[in-house]
């Protein structure tokens, strides 16, 4: 992963767009460096599964969702569920900080190559929940959403383990 820049100050919108869902990658790996795979195990608190490593793993099933499924018309299953159940990505039994970024960087490679490939922000996908066609423009709003919410996460969970907080 780059190290986080910040997003410029003008640009044009696609410009926009990729830099600061780029950023919002960037916060996710930044709160996770340094910690070991117990470290990164950790629950937020008990009964809730929510770990640093989960949310790796759960946004590697959001990236291949959003671009590969929808955007690229795939037809692959989650990464970690053949039964396309986004939960399973925060079953840590056998997770380990190696395959979990392995999968989360692969995913992000293959966005950052279908955005890139992409004509326009126009171009449309298909989201079979929603019975609606939805634009790269709209996939890429939704994902700097869902990285803002759950950096958010990622920074109560890394102060509950280290003390550590910042940008």
């Amino acid at each position: 992963m780059l190290p986080r820049q910040s997003p410029p100050l003008r640009g044009g919108e696609r410009e926009m767009l990729r830099a600061y869902l780029d950023f919002h990658r960037s916060t996710l790996a930044m709160k996770c460096q340094g910690l070991t795979d117990d470290e990164l195990r950790r629950r937020s608190m008990p009964p809730s599964m929510l770990t640093l490593l989960g949310l790796v793993r759960h946004l590697a099933e959001v990236e291949r969702t959003w671009f590969r499924r929808v955007v690229n018309g795939e037809d692959i299953p989650l990464v970690w569920s053949g039964r396309g159940d986004f939960q399973e990505a925060f079953d840590l039994s056998a997770a380990t900080r190696s395959e979990a970024f392995a999968a989360w960087e692969a995913e992000v490679a293959h966005a950052r190559r279908i955005e890139r490939e992409a004509d326009s922000l126009d171009v449309t996908g298909y989201v079979a929940r929603w019975e609606a066609h939805v634009s790269l423009r709209l996939v890429m709003l939704h994902l700097i959403h869902e990285y803002a919410r759950h950096n958010g996460h990622a920074d109560l969970l890394r102060e509950g383990i280290d003390g550590t907080v910042g940008p």
